[in-house]
């Protein structure tokens, strides 16, 4: 990160040519590698049935402990959702393949002034564009201080009719996710995040419920 210029976007308001910029280097990362090059690229890390797998575990372990509250509520309806949403297929065979970066932080994309760098690939490999934007949306970076515009982002994006249903379960699986991790971290002694963070989690999730 210190050999290229820029500032990470994580932490500050984005103006409209930022959000703008965010987009493009979004893009750009996407179609970096040959169509035919990427059917040889694995899966990337963390990727949706990552998720699930990691979420059936935390169900069992996080959820008898969560208090009656948002979180609680927020966690219920999640699952019962995801139990329901057939993420459990393979949904993603059915949209276009796509570049993943592997890690959606803010913090990883830098702003150079007229530009958005990218780093942090360690995690990277295959993906799908609908996944990759909800990351980047549903990333507790992209809301917890100065939330990204998202529906002014997504705009720059052309999703077929496939890709749009996607993003909207995608979405809500990442939600989901954020919620376990951030109650988590909320229990921790050296918590990450701001108090009420998982509480903000909760009624983010409920809203892409609704």
């Amino acid at each position: 990160m210190s050999r290229l210029a820029g500032v990470a976007m994580r932490g500050w308001e984005l103006r409209d040519e930022q959000v703008k910029a965010l987009a493009e280097a979004a893009r750009k990362l996407h179609a970096a590698v040959p169509a035919d090059t990427l059917q040889e690229v694995p899966i990337r890390p963390g990727q949706q049935s990552d998720l699930i797998g990691h979420l059936i575990v935390w169900a069992g372990a996080a959820r008898p402990k969560a208090s009656d509250g948002p979180v609680a509520l927020a966690m219920d309806r999640g699952l019962d959702w995801l139990a329901r949403s057939g993420l459990d297929t393979d949904a993603a065979l059915d949209v276009p393949q796509v570049f993943g970066p592997g890690d959606a932080s803010l913090a990883n994309y830098l702003w150079d002034g007229s530009r958005v760098r990218v780093v942090d690939f360690e995690d990277s490999g295959r993906s799908d564009r609908a996944f990759e934007l909800a990351e980047i949306t549903e990333h507790v970076g992209s809301w917890v201080e100065h939330p990204l515009d998202v529906p002014s982002f997504l705009r720059h994006f052309n999703l077929t009719a496939t890709e749009s249903a996607r993003l909207e379960d995608c979405r809500r699986l990442l939600a989901l996710v954020w919620l376990f991790l951030l109650n988590f971290d909320s229990q921790s002694a050296h918590a990450k995040n701001p108090v009420g963070t998982v509480e903000r989690q909760a009624d983010r999730l409920l809203a892409l419920l609704a």
